[in-house]
C-alpha cells in the first residue's frame, strides 16, 4: 500500500504533457486511386530487377554502371551517412545495458593537521591507493531509452533506403547520359548522310550548269547548304564529347575515361507495368521507404519525449579497496563497497520537457507530410512515364509512315531534277521534309529508351524493402 501511494505521489509530482500531440496522418498507398491512369486492368509485368540496365543488352553499359557504383564519390558519401546512422544507433543503445567501469588511482597527499584526520595522519604525507569496479544501470520503466533506440534504428533503416536511392539515381543517371550519347551518334549518322546527299545534289547541279540547264544561282544555293551540314556534324561531335565527359564524371573518374567510351549498342527493352502498383510502391521505392522509416522514427522520438516526463530510476554499485599504505591495500579492512539508488523527478523545468515534446511532434508532422508527398509524387511519376511512353509509341508509328512518304517524295524530286523536269527548289523542299522526319524518328527512339529508364526508376529500380532492411 505504501509503495502504491509513493508511486501515485511521484507521478502526481511530474510535469504534464497534456495538450501536446501531432496532427498529420500517413497516407495509405492502397487507398490511392490510380487504376484508370495506370491502366492497371492489363498490368501483367514484373517489378524491375536489381540489375535492370542489363535488359538493354549493351555490355559497355553494364561495365559503366558497375564502375560507377564501385567508384562514385556519391556512393561513398551515401555509405558514410549509413555508417553514421549505425554508429549513432550503437551510442543510443548503450543506456539499455548495464555500465561497468574499472578505476585505479594513486595519489600522494599531505593531510592537514587542522582537518578531520588526527595525528599521526594529520600533518603527514601518504600515498593513497584505490582500486575499484563500479556498475550502474538505469531502470527504463517508462521505455524512454528503448524508444530512443528504436528511433535510431528507424533512422538507420532510412539511411539504408537512401543509400539505395543514391544507387538508383546514379545508375539511372549513367543510363540516361548513355541514351543521350546513343542519340548523338544516330544524329551524327543523319548529319553525315545529309552532307552526302547535298554533295550529290551539288555534283548534279554542277553538271546541269555546265549543260546550260541551270544557272549559277541554283549552284550557289546548293553550295550554301553544304557548310551548314558540316557545322551540324561539328555540333553533334561536340555533344558526343560532352556526353563522354559527363559519363566519366558519373564514374568518379577524369575526362580521359570518357574517351574510351565507344558507340552505344542499345536494344529496346519494353517495360511492362506490374500489378498493384499503388499498394506496392511503399516496398519498391527507396525514397518512399526512407520517408516511411523517418515517420516511424519520429513516432518513437515522441514516445521517448513523453517518457522523459516520468521519474528516472538508476541503480549503482561499487566494489573496491582503498588504503593510505600499499601494504594494506588488499586487506579486508580496506574494502569500500557501496550500493545506491537514485530517483530523478521532473517537477518544474520552465517548459523544457513540454517544448521538447512539441518539437518532436512537429518533426513527426513534417516527416508524415514529406512521406505523403513522396508517395503522391512517386505515383505521379509512374503515371507520367506511362502516358509519355504510350504517346511516343503512337508518334513513332506516325513518324515511320511520314518518313517513308518523305523519302519517296525526295527520291521523286531528285529523279525529276535529273530528268530536267523538276526544279532545285522542289529537291531542297523535299530534302528538308526528309531531314525533319529522320531527326524526329531518331529523337523518338532515344526518348523511348529514356522513358524506359525513367519508368524503371519510378518503379524503384529493383529495390525490395523486405530484402534491403534485413
Amino acid at each position: 500500500m505504501n509503495r502504491a501511494l509513493l508511486l501515485v505521489l511521484l507521478l502526481a509530482g511530474c510535469a504534464s504533457d497534456r495538450g501536446i500531440g501531432h496532427r498529420s496522418t500517413p497516407a495509405d498507398p492502397a487507398a490511392l486511386q490510380a487504376e484508370k491512369s495506370l491502366g492497371a486492368e492489363s498490368a501483367t509485368g514484373e517489378w524491375p530487377a536489381l540489375d535492370w540496365w542489363k535488359r538493354f543488352g549493351d555490355p559497355q553499359l553494364d561495365t559503366l554502371v558497375d564502375e560507377a557504383l564501385a567508384g562514385s564519390p556519391n556512393m561513398r558519401l551515401a555509405q558514410a551517412r549509413l555508417d553514421q546512422a549505425r554508429a549513432q544507433a550503437r551510442i543510443v543503445r548503450a543506456p539499455l545495458r548495464p555500465q561497468v567501469n574499472a578505476d585505479a588511482s594513486v595519489n600522494r597527499q599531505r593531510f592537514s593537521e587542522n582537518y578531520i584526520f588526527p595525528p599521526p595522519i594529520g600533518g603527514s604525507s601518504y600515498t593513497t591507493t584505490q582500486l575499484d569496479v563500479s556498475a550502474s544501470w538505469e531502470a527504463d520503466f517508462w521505455g524512454r531509452n528503448r524508444a530512443a533506440y528504436e528511433a535510431a534504428l528507424g533512422r538507420t533503416r532510412a539511411a539504408q533506403a537512401e543509400a539505395f536511392a543514391a544507387r538508383l539515381a546514379l545508375s539511372a543517371g549513367v543510363g540516361s547520359v548513355y541514351v543521350q550519347l546513343a542519340r548523338a551518334y544516330d544524329q551524327l549518322d543523319l548529319a553525315r548522310r545529309t552532307l552526302e546527299d547535298r554533295e550529290r545534289v551539288q555534283s548534279l547541279t554542277t553538271d546541269r550548269v555546265r549543260a546550260g540547264l541551270d544557272s549559277r544561282l541554283e549552284l550557289k544555293q546548293v553550295e550554301t547548304s553544304i557548310p551548314a551540314a558540316r557545322a551540324r556534324i561539328a555540333q553533334i561531335e561536340e555533344e558526343i564529347s560532352l556526353a563522354r565527359s559527363q559519363l566519366a564524371a558519373l564514374l568518379g573518374n577524369g575526362p580521359d575515361r570518357g574517351l574510351a567510351v565507344e558507340r552505344p549498342q542499345l536494344h529496346m527493352a519494353a517495360v511492362a507495368l506490374p500489378s498493384r502498383v499503388p499498394a506496392d510502391l511503399l516496398g519498391r521505392r527507396p525514397d518512399i521507404a526512407a520517408a516511411r522509416a523517418r515517420v516511424e522514427a519520429g513516432s518513437r522520438d515522441i514516445a521517448a519525449a513523453k517518457a522523459a516526463f516520468y521519474p528516472d530510476i538508476s541503480l549503482t554499485a561499487l566494489i573496491g579497496v582503498q588504503s593510505v599504505t600499499l601494504s594494506k591495500l588488499l586487506e579486508t579492512g580496506s574494502a569500500i563497497p557501496s550500493a545506491g539508488a537514485a530517483i530523478r523527478l521532473p517537477i518544474f523545468d520552465s517548459g523544457r520537457l513540454r517544448g521538447n515534446l512539441a518539437a518532436r511532434n512537429a518533426d513527426y508532422d513534417a516527416a508524415v507530410e514529406q512521406y505523403n508527398q513522396a508517395l503522391a509524387d512517386a505515383l505521379r511519376e509512374v503515371v507520367d512515364q506511362l502516358a509519355s511512353m504510350r504517346s511516343v509509341q503512337v508518334q513513332r508509328a506516325e513518324a515511320d509512315t511520314a518518313l517513308a512518304a518523305a523519302e519517296e517524295a525526295y527520291n521523286l524530286a531528285v529523279t525529276r531534277y535529273k530528268a530536267g523536269i523538276g526544279s532545285l527548289l522542289q529537291v531542297l523542299t523535299a530534302e528538308t521534309q526528309v531531314l525533319e522526319q529522320r531527326n524526329l524518328r531518331a529523337d523518338l527512339h532515344a526518348r523511348e529508351l529514356a522513358l524506359s529508364i525513367n519508368l524503371i526508376r519510378a518503379l524503384g529500380g529493383g529495390f525490395d524493402v523486405q530484402v534491403a532492411m534485413q
